[in-house]
This record gives structure tokens, C-alpha cells and sequence, in this order.
């Protein structure tokens, strides 16, 4: 049976499906950046920036071709939330991509990552490198996956030092 993703957040660490890689998605109206965790899972990398096809879900397709491919073991969709922790407009969209995302992947589990201010995040971190206008959207989704991606791995390990697993 899939994950059925809850209104709010997840916790990192809870139900944590051990070793494996995390794939990670910044869902927006027009790309949906993706990112990659190393098996162990320590580390986040970019992997892809997908079209957004709200018409045919394409894009989710290829999501779950993705997860099948590089063995995802759980699944991190962002969920932005406002700074005064409400759900907007885009919590929406992102709620209801996880929930068509979690059919797609069967029992790999979909978690929800709270990613408020990922994207600006990612697109300062650009700026300072250097890359702007036209090349930064072009990676900036994939820049805040990773940061979501990221975040949720560094929370989980910290959960796991917690409760004494290694």
C-alpha cells in the first residue's frame, strides 16, 4: 500500500528506512527540481530539473522511473509553508504532487519536508557563485532540492545519534 502523505510535515529519522538512497523534489507550477542522496545517506547532489506537465503527469512518470532506477528507498517532497506556518496555494500543489507521486512508487514511502525559504536559499547560494538570470532558473529547482534533500538527511542523523543507532 503507498505512503499516504500526511497535511504537515514529517519527521526525519521517524520510520526511517535505513541505508539507501533519498530522492528529493521541489515541486513548482513550471519545474519540479530533483535531488539525489549517496547510499550511505550522508550526502545530497542535484540530479535533474523536470518540466512540470500538469496536464499528462509526465513528469511524475519519470519521477517514479527515477526512484525505480537508482533504488530510492523514501521519497522527500518540500512542502512550503509560509513563514507563519500556514498552507498556501503552494502547499496545495505540492500536497496533492506527493499524493499522485506516492501511487506512482508503490511502497516507497513519500515524506513531506518543511522547505520554506529552500528557493531563496538556493538562489543566493547561486548568486555568490556567480551564475544568474537565465542559467540560475534553470538550476535553481534543483538547487533547492538539494537543500531539502540536505536538511532531511542531516535531521535524520541527528535523530538516529539520538536514539543510539549508528
Amino acid at each position: 500500500m503507498p505512503a499516504s502523505p500526511r497535511t504537515g510535515p514529517d519527521r526525519p529519522g521517524e520510520s526511517d528506512p535505513g541505508r539507501g538512497r533519498r530522492l528529493a523534489v521541489d515541486v513548482g507550477s513550471v519545474r519540479v527540481g530533483v535531488a539525489l542522496s549517496d547510499p550511505s545517506p550522508i550526502l545530497a547532489s542535484p540530479l535533474v530539473t523536470l518540466s512540470r506537465d500538469a496536464k499528462d503527469d509526465s513528469d511524475l512518470d519519470r519521477l517514479a522511473e527515477l526512484v525505480a532506477e537508482h533504488e530510492v528507498v523514501e521519497v522527500i517532497v518540500g512542502l512550503p509553508r509560509t513563514l507563519a506556518n500556514r498552507q498556501g496555494s503552494a502547499a496545495d500543489l505540492a500536497l496533492d504532487y506527493a499524493g499522485k507521486l506516492a501511487t506512482r512508487v508503490g511502497e516507497i514511502p513519500v515524506r513531506l519536508a518543511d522547505e520554506r525559504l529552500t528557493t531563496v536559499t538556493a538562489s543566493r547560494m547561486l548568486s555568490q557563485r556567480g551564475v544568474k538570470g537565465r542559467k540560475q532558473r534553470a538550476v535553481v529547482d534543483q538547487a533547492a532540492a538539494v537543500e531539502i534533500l540536505q536538511a532531511w538527511l542531516d535531521a535524520a542523523a541527528a535523530h538516529r545519534a539520538r536514539e543510539g543507532d549508528s
